[in-house]
């Protein structure tokens, strides 16, 4: 009795250390909400992968590597403070172990010459896992359409 309880202990301790994809995944959402509500541009590239493909609801063309996205988040999170986002409706794909697609509906919102504004849209993260970080490496926001 004592080793199937010791057994079942170890068991328990390997699931509970292996981390659930879905969970790491909304992990970062999370952290990107909270950094784009801080206007913490350095805190929204780390999140993102080097190579990260990046599609902005203000975006003129693909961006596709850090330099551009800080311009983006640089011009996006330095304006119109203090800004928010927040996540509505989504679903969740694991594809595998190491990537995940978040989808659904958000809003973000911001102050422009003293007045709060929203501005609801349909927003895409892919987060995959490289090494011991989740990071995103694809990411597309639009306008909802009236």
């Amino acid at each position: 009795m004592r080793t199937a309880f010791v057994t079942l202990a170890l068991v328990s301790a390997l699931c509970s250390a292996h981390a659930d994809p879905q969970e790491e995944a909304l992990k970062v959402v999370q952290a990107w909400t909270t950094a784009f509500a801080e206007s913490d541009v350095e805190g929204i590239l780390r999140l993102h992968a080097p190579d990260a493909l990046f599609f902005g609801t203000g975006s003129k063309t693909l961006v596709t590597k850090t330099e551009g996205l800080r311009a983006y988040f640089e011009q996006a999170l330095l304006t119109n403070r203090p800004r928010g986002a927040s996540m509505g409706e989504h679903s969740i794909r694991v594809i595998s172990e190491s990537a995940v697609v978040i989808t659904g509906l958000d809003t973000v919102t911001g102050t422009k010459e003293g007045k709060t504004y929203s501005a609801n849209g349909r927003v895409t993260f892919v987060i995959e896992k490289r090494g011991e970080r989740w990071q995103i490496v694809h990411f597309h926001r639009s306008a909802l359409p009236s």
